[in-house]
């Protein structure tokens, strides 16, 4: 008998009990942005937009500073020779009517019309998102800020930005404040439908009644969960304001003669379609792959921050 138990002592042995190995969790350690970038160059394709973008954008913000391209610069009217040059390796978009390189004129307006659109966004979403989750909260401001989107919503955009246009005058800051001047509000409006869709769920609930702060619950409860929600109006609004600030120079109304626009290259070379139709196309061509590649790079920016989809 005692070899018996001899052999059953050796054959099994007791375990430890240790009580903080009932805190331990299992599961893999999760890092929401480590997920997002993970999700995000998944997509070959999306990755190599991602590129072509980011070298357009340096391109864009870079080369003008170097070639000094300004529009008032007195054109080569001296040597015809110079005038409607097709496209070359010396002269890569050719030339205009006046001499002037078209690849210096493009990428200058391209400079431009990307500043302005890049300003403008941030400066309507640090204004919009907080007033459009407060205006989500609160009973007392949804009343009138429902009556100024109201008023807002039905003034035409191209009226009042020609009324500021011709009060402001032209140039870039006035045109800065004539696309946030209102944009804003309708920033503010989406987040506060996004807002009140979700503050009465359980756990915000839960949280209201165990007595957290509105403020607490807009920046730690709100706010994180519409993160894919407000990059998806994101990848919208950049390319819009892109096509907003093209058209009004186009119509005269943006930043006028002194500075380079997209828009005003448009229009001046409208007029040589017959002859000369690349003279149109090749700033139309830059603005469509400029806006195209900020719509996907955000849509795909925008899905990779749903946490739907980091499974």
């Amino acid at each position: 008998m005692e070899s018996e138990n001899k052999n059953t002592n050796d054959l099994f042995t007791f375990a430890e009990f240790d009580e903080m190995e009932s805190e331990h969790i299992a599961a893999p350690r999760y890092s929401y942005w480590r997920s997002v970038f993970r999700t995000f160059f998944k997509s070959k394709f999306t990755v190599a937009v991602a590129v072509i973008l980011l070298f357009l954008l340096c391109f864009a913000l870079i080369q003008p500073v170097y070639s000094g391209y300004s529009p008032i610069i007195t054109p080569n009217i001296n040597n015809p020779e110079m005038k409607f040059l097709k496209p070359s390796w010396e002269h890569i978009f050719g030339t205009d009517h006046v001499g002037n390189e078209v690849f210096d004129a493009v990428w200058a307006g391209a400079r431009n019309s990307i500043i302005i659109s890049f300003v403008c966004t941030a400066i309507n979403m640090l204004v919009g998102i907080p007033i459009g989750a407060i205006w989500g909260f609160s009973k007392k401001m949804d009343k009138w800020m429902l009556e100024i989107y109201n008023i807002v919503a039905n003034i035409p955009f191209l009226l009042l930005a020609m009324i500021l246009c011709y009060v402001l005058g032209a140039g870039m800051r006035s045109l800065i404040i004539t696309m946030c001047c209102t944009e804003w509000v309708f920033v503010a409006y989406f987040i506060r439908t996004q807002v009140m869709i979700i503050r009465d769920r359980e756990y915000n609930m839960a949280s209201k009644c165990l007595g957290t702060r509105t403020l607490t619950m807009i920046t730690k409860n709100i706010l994180p969960y519409l993160i894919s929600v407000i990059m998806t109006y994101l990848s919208r609004m950049i390319p819009s304001l892109i096509s907003y600030e093209v058209f009004l120079s186009y119509m005269g109304l943006g930043l006028g003669t002194t500075n380079a626009s997209l828009g005003q290259s448009i229009n001046l070379y409208t007029s040589y379609m017959k002859g000369y139709p690349h003279l149109f196309w090749i700033p139309v061509g830059v603005l469509a792959i400029i806006s195209i590649s900020l719509y996907i790079v955000g849509q795909k920016l925008a899905d990779a921050s749903d946490p739907r989809t980091h499974m």
